[in-house]
C-alpha cells in the first residue's frame, strides 16, 4: 500500500504532494514501483496534528480520488470521517482506512451499505493527544481486544468478515517499547483470521532507533516491513514502494521452494 498524503503537515512529506497534479503524478509513480494498493489521506494524523473540516479533506482528496479511481490498482481512503467515506466511496473508492476504526456516529453505516473493504486501526485518543504518556497493562492483549470487538461490531453492522483488514496502529497511542512489543507479538493479532495492515514506514520508533529524521529513514522502514511480514503482516502501508518491494522479493525467494 503506496501512500499519497494530500496534506499540507504530514510528518514525512508534509506539503509535497497537496497540489493535485503533484499527489496524483506520485501516485501513479508508487503503482509504477509495484504498489497493489494506492492509499490516499486528505487529513494528517501524526501525533499533535490538528483536525480539518470534512469540506477540506473532500477538496483535497476528490480531483486525487476522481483521477485514479478505475485505475490499475484499488483506491483506499484515509479517513475517520463518515461524511468523507460516502463521498469516498461514490468517487470510487475501494477502501476506507480509519484509524478510528468506525467508533464515528453513522461509520459503520457509510461502509456496511457499499461493497468496499475497511481497515480498522486501534489508536490510543486522538492524533493531537495520543502520544501524551500513553500508558497499558498489556498492550499486546488490549490491543488484540479492541481489534476483535471492533471487528465483530464491524460485522453486526452488516460488513462481511472478507470486506475487514485490522492494524495495530504502530505509533498511535504508543511509546517505542509499546511499539516493540506489538511488532514483536503481530502473529497474535493474526489470528484473530483477519489481514494485519502494518504502517511502520518513517515512523518516529525508527528514528528514534536509528538517529535518523524522517526523509532518511528507507533501510530501517525496510527492516521494519520484513519483521512484519514475518509475523504475519499481509499488508505493508509505505511511503518506498520500490525499496520495500525489492526487499519483500528477497524474502520471498530465501522463503519459497523454487
Amino acid at each position: 500500500m503506496g501512500v499519497v498524503n494530500v496534506t499540507p503537515d504530514s510528518f514525512s512529506d508534509g506539503g509535497r504532494y497537496l497540489d493535485a497534479d503533484a499527489a496524483i503524478a506520485h501516485a501513479r509513480r508508487l503503482v509504477d514501483e509495484g504498489a497493489d494498493i494506492v492509499d490516499v489521506g486528505g487529513e494528517s494524523s501524526r501525533p499533535g496534528a490538528a483536525p480539518v473540516p470534512a469540506a477540506r479533506e473532500l477538496e483535497r482528496i476528490a480531483p486525487v480520488l476522481e483521477a485514479l479511481a478505475g485505475g490499475a490498482v484499488p483506491v483506499s481512503v484515509d479517513t475517520a470521517k463518515p461524511e468523507v467515506m460516502r463521498e469516498a466511496i461514490g468517487l470510487g473508492a475501494s477502501m476506507i482506512n480509519d484509524i478510528n476504526a468506525l467508533r464515528a456516529p453513522g461509520a459503520p453505516a457509510a461502509v456496511a451499505g457499499a461493497d468496499v473493504a475497511v481497515c480498522l486501526m486501534h489508536m490510543r485518543g486522538e492524533p493531537r493527544t495520543m502520544q501524551e504518556a500513553p500508558r497499558y497493562a498489556d498492550v499486546v492483549g488490549e490491543v488484540c481486544s479492541f481489534l476483535a470487538e471492533r471487528a465483530a461490531a464491524a460485522v453486526a453492522a452488516g460488513i462481511a468478515p472478507d470486506r475487514i483488514v485490522i492494524d495495530p496502529g504502530f505509533g498511535f497511542g504508543k511509546t517505542v517499547a509499546h511499539n516493540r512489543a506489538l511488532l514483536r507479538s503481530l502473529d497474535a493479532l493474526a489470528a484473530l483470521g483477519y489481514p494485519v495492515l502494518a504502517g511502520l514506514s518513517r515512523k518516529s520508533t525508527l528514528g528514534r532507533i536509528t538517529g535518523r529524521p524522517a526523509g532518511e529513514r528507507l533501510a530501517a522502514s525496510v527492516a521494519a516491513a520484513l519483521l512484519a511480514v514475518e509475523r504475519g503482516a499481509r499488508i505493508l502501508r509505505v511511503h518506498d514502494v520500490a525499496g520495500t518491494r525489492d526487499a519483500l522479493k528477497v524474502l520471498e525467494w530465501v522463503m519459497g521452494d523454487g
